[in-house]
């Protein structure tokens, strides 16, 4: 297959060659917008544009689905815009060149924004359609979705009468998601004081971590370089006096940390004992973690004599006791999905300022009181030091359904079609449903699909034909069992 008129199935690739002639990067959506209201306009169905550019079209249901449950079909109208360096395409003025690659689609330089604008081509193909059997579709289409699903934040469900939501952006066919984390960043701020001191200087670093995202690796037992460093230290302060004058690791609070370095001032009495302690938590760290991160290695510096200014003694104690207590790692696994990380922190950015130490957390959880309940932790153990927990960029989670009618038609339609059982699955991270699910008080029943994509957010970006059309056909029937 290499000609890209034709491609199949025909109603949905001619749908994405026009959103692709169209530019449409986070924050530059207000053409693909109106290409959507147009759209709605010319078949005379009901729509929705708000200022923000999202857009929500409806279709009434076909002949003899006038009492059946509507159904939102959803995805995000943005797409990641990267090129390769030779590239000369501007991508804030001019479209896509489309090419095909035996079974594979993909943009020539380009991202192909198959993330999600594959989602758009579907919903606009079943809502043009006049032989597709379904119950009334109410598409919602978001914006700025990869720059932190910014238009669903904002958007007014009000003219939404579903609560069945079939979301299309997910990249492996066959894989069903039921279920994400909502979050929260936490700031803890712990207030220190400082004093001139004298003695030598030694710089201590924990590194070679693998580190990772926490919404996808929390699970897998790596290092925390943040975290190391405060339990090297709590070990090193019962053999020797020091005091701080550096520490910190790590710039996003979702990122697992793979560096952290701390600067203290010992006495030369102290200096070996120091020295003595940290190579002994490298040995003894190194072992624990021989497996996650087998480069793991903790390092101390002799930096020389100096005079500057370090915490003093109290403050030294309330840093390091907070580190040693804090929580940190998985909390909750899932008792309804297996091997599914439900509540879990993450202390991604650590620094110590002249008056203060602040500590970064991504906050997850699927169940919305364990997040709280985290966040309380945080908050008690912070009081107790004198400090205090500030919070931003909270989104909801979507909690897993025992009772899916929504889900249970996928399945059915899914064994139909494909002969086997498709697999659920639920993520520790943020999903544009979860959003939803928040607005609409948790009465959502979802699922997140997709057809199969590759290299998504990079110039590698494909998205394999064959999929998209089988992906297309199970939408199609999806809809039809939903009387």
């Amino acid at each position: 297959m290499s000609d890209l008129n034709n491609l199949e199935p025909k109603e949905v690739f001619d749908f994405f060659k026009q959103i692709c002639a169209i530019p449409h990067g986070s924050r530059n959506t207000k053409q693909i917008s109106d290409y959507l209201v147009k759209f709605a306009a010319d078949r005379k169905l009901e729509h929705y544009q708000d200022d923000a550019n999202n857009v929500i079209v409806i279709k009434e249901a076909s002949e003899g689905y006038e009492k059946s449950a509507p159904i939102i079909i959803q995805g995000h109208i943005d797409m990641v815009c990267e090129k390769t360096p030779e590239c000369d395409i501007d991508m804030t003025k001019e479209g896509l060149k489309l090419a095909v690659d035996g079974d594979w689609l993909h943009a020539e330089g380009t991202t192909l924004g198959g993330d999600d604008g594959i989602a758009v081509a579907m919903a606009l193909a079943a809502m043009d359609s006049d032989t597709l059997k379904h119950p009334r579709i109410e598409a919602v289409f978001t914006v700025d979705e990869e720059i932190g699903m910014l238009g669903a934040e904002v958007m007014d469900i009000s003219n939404l009468t579903a609560r069945k939501m079939l979301n299309i952006d997910s990249e492996d066919e066959g894989i069903f998601t039921v279920s994400c984390a909502g979050g929260v960043t936490a700031k803890v701020i712990i207030p220190v004081k400082r004093e001139e001191k004298a003695g030598r200087l030694y710089h201590i670093s924990v590194n070679g971590l693998l580190g990772g995202h926490s919404g996808q690796e929390i699970d897998k037992e790596r290092g925390n370089a943040n975290v190391i460093i405060g339990r090297v230290l709590y070990k090193a302060a019962k053999k020797a006096d020091f005091s701080i004058v550096s520490l910190g690791g790590g710039t996003a609070d979702n990122a697992i940390c793979k560096k952290s370095d701390a600067e203290v001032i010992v006495s030369d009495k102290d200096a070996k004992e120091l020295d003595k302690a940290v190579e002994e938590m490298n040995h003894i760290i190194k072992h624990e973690f021989k497996t996650a991160d087998p480069d793991l290695s903790i390092s101390c510096e002799d930096k020389g004599e100096v005079k500057e200014a370090g915490l003093d003694a109290d403050s030294v104690y309330r840093v390091i006791t907070y580190l040693m207590n804090a929580p940190y790692g998985i909390q909750h696994m899932s008792m309804d999905i297996r091997g599914l990380v439900e509540t879990s922190l993450n202390l991604g950015a650590l620094k110590l300022a002249d008056s203060e130490m602040t500590a970064m957390y991504a906050v997850r959880s699927a169940v919305a009181t364990r997040k709280d309940a985290l966040c309380d932790q945080l908050e008690s153990l912070s009081a107790c030091l004198g400090g205090k927990v500030e919070y931003s960029g909270a989104y909801p989670g979507w909690e897993y359904r025992a009772d899916s009618e929504l889900r249970d038609t996928c399945v059915r339609v899914y064994k139909a079609q494909y002969g086997e059982e498709p697999k659920i699955e639920a993520i520790h991270a943020g999903l544009e449903c979860g959003l939803f699910a928040g607005k609409m008080g948790g009465d959502i029943d979802a699922v997140s699909i997709g057809p199969d994509m590759t290299g998504v957010h990079t110039s590698d970006e494909r998205l394999s034909i064959p999929s998209v059309e089988r992906t297309w056909k199970f939408v199609c029937e999806v809809l039809k069992e939903s009387k």
